[in-house]
């Protein structure tokens, strides 16, 4: 299934600003925005996160499926998909963890 498909059988995300992905020492090594280009991701990541727990090198396997086309994409142009190219190196690595935190939409701006 192509990856727009698989976005629409994922959770909805409008309560969401964002998220923080946080490694084993508390850094946060990315935020990843709910706005055009990013929001697809957030989706994914929070879907993972929902499922697993965390993102783990299993939670990153499953996220390369729900990315379809992309990742394959990400494969043949490293850089380009940031968020794709994380949990690639998730799966490459077969260990770590990143935990996710919440940034819930307030409505207010």
């Amino acid at each position: 299934m192509a990856f727009a498909e698989n976005l629409k059988q994922l959770p909805k995300i409008s309560h969401l600003a964002g998220i923080q992905l946080i490694d084993a020492t508390g850094a946060v090594v990315a935020l990843i925005e709910n706005k055009p280009g990013q929001a697809g991701s957030v989706a994914v990541y929070n879907h993972l996160g929902q499922i697993f727990g965390a993102i783990t090198p299993d939670a990153a396997k499953k996220g390369l499926e729900i990315y379809a086309e992309h990742t394959a994409d990400a494969r043949q142009n490293p850089g380009k998909h940031a968020n794709i190219d994380r949990l690639l190196a998730l799966c490459a690595e077969g260990a770590g963890t990143l935990r996710i935190k919440h940034i819930f939409a307030t409505g207010e701006e």
